[in-house]
């Protein structure tokens, strides 16, 4: 038997180790993709993620298809991507409860170290709107209104410690003032009780309520995102009208299992990147008041590490407890 001397297999295992993750992207996708999005159909994650999904078909080589895993305040199909193999062909479009859960839920799964960032493909702002029956057009003469009569001014909400919740209780804490939640089962029903003027005011996804503000039925106040809206640059941010870092938004990440190979990270991040740069998805997501990030899977991480923290100020400080 020929003995092979220890420094040779050392450097045969180093050789072996730095060519796998090079055979693995040249391999990579091996079948279709798997996005798993848990929502029902329809809503905002599940959008971005079919348009997205149907654009990375051609530089992937291999179909990706959408797989609705509802239930759980996400948490059912999240975990589903946290236990499966970490091999790329498993994902999941993380939105914002991913960032809300953990101060809510005792999770079957951690939100940061069991996954891998792949892409931050766009961010949607929530926009603050009221009924013309409150006598505000401006987020200072809003703020007025509450600290003249606290309690007074109500404002809905899709459901307990929802997004659109979460951004009423920053709006109180951020503005010192005290306006009363009033939750209900979904957007439709809350938009319909605002638009009869059952309730005063709402943060709320722009796609549904930009019709009814173009239309005179409701007003809007300022959107709650960083920078303004491409879509409505006239509409002002809450930041900037007198609260400083006020940002409230549903993001659209897509996330891998943990230890994922950094060659098929790579490359499921260009196809997403080149898939949300392209004009059509771009004017589509823009159209829809949501910003284009395009960003890193650093960047993906970043963010939903920076909203863990901030939900869960909010949560600790307003005594939010989850249904």
């Amino acid at each position: 038997m020929t003995h092979v001397p220890v420094n040779a297999w050392i450097a045969f295992v180093a050789l072996g180790g730095a060519l796998c993750p090079a055979a693995l992207a040249q391999s990579f996708p091996a079948r279709p993709i798997r996005l798993v999005v848990p929502l029902a159909p329809g809503g905002g994650g599940d959008l971005v993620a079919r348009m997205i999904a149907q654009k990375m078909t051609e530089p992937l080589g291999q179909p990706v298809i959408v797989d609705n895993r509802p239930g759980g305040s996400t948490i059912i199909g999240t975990e589903l991507v946290a236990r499966s193999e970490p091999d790329g062909h498993t994902l999941v479009m993380a939105t914002s409860s991913h960032g809300i859960n953990p101060s809510l839920h005792k999770l079957p799964f951690d939100p940061i170290r069991d996954f891998t960032g792949i892409a931050y493909i766009a961010s949607a702002p929530m926009m603050l709107t009221v009924h013309p029956n409150v006598p505000a057009r401006t987020v200072k003469e809003l703020i007025g209104i509450a600290k003249a009569s606290p309690g007074k001014l109500n404002f809905a909400s899709s459901g307990t410690a929802s997004i659109v919740h979460l951004a009423g209780e920053l709006f109180n804490l951020s503005a010192g003032v005290r306006t009363v939640h009033i939750p209900y089962k979904g957007t439709g029903p809350a938009l319909t009780d605002l638009l009869s003027g059952q309730v005063d005011m709402m943060f709320a996804s722009p796609v549904p309520t930009m019709p009814y503000v173009r239309g005179g039925r409701l007003r809007a106040i300022a959107m709650a995102s960083e920078q303004r809206s491409p879509a409505m640059p006239e509409l002002p941010t809450i930041a900037e009208s007198g609260l400083p870092g006020f940002e409230a938004a549903t993001y659209y990440i897509v996330l891998g299992p943990a230890h994922m190979p950094g060659a098929v990270v790579t490359t499921l991040n260009s196809a997403i990147v080149k898939a949300a740069n392209l004009a059509d998805i771009r004017q589509r997501l823009e159209t829809q008041a949501a910003t284009v990030v395009a960003g890193s899977p650093r960047q993906a991480m970043s963010h939903i590490e920076s909203e863990i923290a901030r939900w869960s100020k909010v949560i600790r400080a307003a005594g939010i407890q989850a249904n």
